[in-house]
């Protein structure tokens, strides 16, 4: 068997080159890969390149991570233990706590597994990626002369064009800072991880919990509103990129409005609906507590299928991952320009509005239909 050997790189431009090397310095990263074309058009995919191409020699495994984030000493002790795992995955060590990935990750630790497949349909996030060197290389041959400069753009096509998506790290331990953008999100505002873990919890659960290949229809939400995505959704005419309000996806669920109008009657905690309420509106308060009740839905589902919970991993470890999915899901959910609003208080709140939802909905009845 071939011995595990992670090589590191970490993507940076001129203007964060200290921050760059802090991180490198902190964390033990081989080396830096630094914007060859600086004065250039902003372009992540032109430095994910230089990156790439800084595997080591030995190293069956490569890791690169952008200038900013955060991440625990232990980082590439975790990230080789989990490519020892899963010698052949691409591995994904950050998840957007918003958008359709991010409803994986958090559906999946809500049914309790420490791995999650992304979406076909989206982005793959770049933040902090591990791939065999083969496919490192793979990937900037189909890289090379692209128009697109969005890495993480182009990951999900060459992804997709070889048939399978990459695992993502469902317990976060690398984190976003900072809400700058030199590629241009900076308009998406606060962005962090959908499920911040500490190193002690995420290493057994990422070197022995279970995986989630198929949740199933996959509940998200975006400024403000629910959507779902569909399983199959990426073979439609537009690729699958459009958003589906949860009240249009229903009839492809199994689940009815009235079913939702009844859990909402029967279950929803007027107190903590007034307390969100009070800073984000009566709509926001009610579009995230039914959000919440189908992600609980959705994961009680899911959790059937994945069998018995594995050895060596702690089940206080599991609990606290999913408290950290719940705890993200109102900030993540908030319009940009309203996350700054979301203070310890309003986020006690929201994860109180989160965790009544989604324990109704583990009991919400109707199973999902074919697509």
């Amino acid at each position: 068997m071939t011995r595990t050997r992670v090589s590191s790189a970490v993507m940076t431009h001129p203007v964060r080159l200290v921050q760059a090397q802090d991180l490198a310095g902190r964390l033990g990263l081989d080396r830096l890969a630094v914007d060859p074309d600086p004065q250039g058009p902003p372009s992540a995919l032109r430095t994910a390149l230089v990156a790439w191409s800084a595997a080591g020699p030995a190293a069956s495994h490569h890791l690169v991570v952008q200038d900013d984030v955060d991440a625990p000493a232990e980082l590439l002790e975790i990230v080789a233990e989990s490519a020892s795992r899963f010698p052949d995955e691409a591995l994904v060590f950050y998840t957007n706590w918003h958008a359709r990935n991010g409803g994986a990750a958090r559906l999946a630790a809500l049914a309790g597994a420490s791995w999650v497949r992304a979406v076909p349909d989206e982005f793959t996030p770049s933040l902090a990626v591990c791939l065999p060197v083969a496919t490192a290389a793979a990937f900037r041959s189909y890289a090379q002369g692209s128009a697109e400069r969005h890495d993480d753009e182009l990951f999900s096509v060459f992804f997709r064009e070889h048939g399978r998506m990459g695992l993502l790290a469902v317990p976060n331990i690398v984190e976003h800072i900072g809400t700058s953008s030199i590629n241009g999100h900076a308009a998406q505002g606060i962005r962090l991880a959908v499920c911040p873990t500490s190193a002690a919890d995420a290493g057994p659960l990422l070197a022995h919990g279970r995986v989630l290949e198929e949740p199933g229809w996959i509940p998200y939400m975006r400024y403000g509103e629910g959507f779902i995505r569909l399983e199959g959704q990426e073979r439609g005419a537009d690729g699958g990129r459009g958003h589906h309000h949860w009240r249009e996806a229903l009839p492809a669920t199994g689940l009815t409005e009235e079913s939702i109008d009844a859990a909402r009657a029967a279950h929803l905690p007027e107190e903590l609906a007034a307390r969100v309420a009070d800073t984000f509106g009566r709509s926001f308060a009610e579009e995230l507590w039914t959000h919440c009740l189908l992600l609980g839905r959705q994961a009680a589902h899911a959790a059937r299928g994945l069998g018995p919970a594995p050895g060596g991993v702690p089940g206080a470890a599991v609990g606290r991952m999913r408290r950290s999915a719940i705890a993200t899901a109102g900030p993540a959910g908030l319009p940009p320009e309203r996350r700054p609003e979301a203070g310890p208080d309003e986020v006690r709140a929201m994860a109180a509005l989160a965790q009544s939802a989604v324990r109704a909905g583990e009991n919400l009845p109707g199973q999902p239909s074919d697509i």
